[in-house]
């Protein structure tokens, strides 16, 4: 299961037309992600572990060629014991020129917000931290927590990425 983000059309914030986003599913809630960072979708595969990684930096997977680190989502924002299936993906990113992978539950569809359909993000407190969220995008009765995918991955406590320059 590979989709290539060469096949998608995504519009420009700008025109008035949305931007479009990849929502997937970690538990019972739904996320959405910037369709212009992902590279492809892939089905879950055994990774090699990295010794003393973080427990969310679940290791490492060869991808054509390229060694490249695999988070688990679902460990990352504490959302329970994650389990393994055959809905289980991994997201391909390509965040600063840094290719990374992301485990999800599944991956549902990719949805075109427009501007007023996008709500700012609520302060949570410390149970989320929401400098990692663009804000909540409502379609019909349909709610999908957006995620700054760039600003998660490069973050300090990541450690993934050095700092993209702004």
């Amino acid at each position: 299961m590979s989709i290539n983000q060469n096949n998608l059309k995504t519009g420009d914030a700008k025109d008035g037309a949305g931007n479009e986003f990849l929502a997937f599913t970690l538990g019972s809630e739904e996320y959405g992600i910037d369709i212009l960072k992902v590279q492809e979708i892939r089905g879950y595969e055994a990774v090699t572990r990295i010794a003393n990684a973080p427990e969310f930096i679940k290791g490492v997977i060869n991808l054509r060629g390229i060694i490249i680190p695999v988070v688990d989502m679902r460990i990352k924002f504490n959302l329970g014991t994650p389990v393994y299936d055959q809905f289980t993906v991994v997201i391909i990113l390509n965040i600063g020129g840094r290719i990374m992978g992301m485990v999800v539950d599944s991956v549902s569809d990719v949805t075109t917000l427009t501007p007023d359909q996008v709500k700012p993000a609520p302060e949570m407190g410390s149970a989320f931290n929401s400098d990692y969220m663009i804000g909540l995008g409502t379609i019909d009765e349909r709610m999908l927590i957006l995620v700054d995918i760039d600003k998660l991955m490069s973050s300090g406590e990541m450690g993934l990425i050095e700092k993209l320059a702004a």
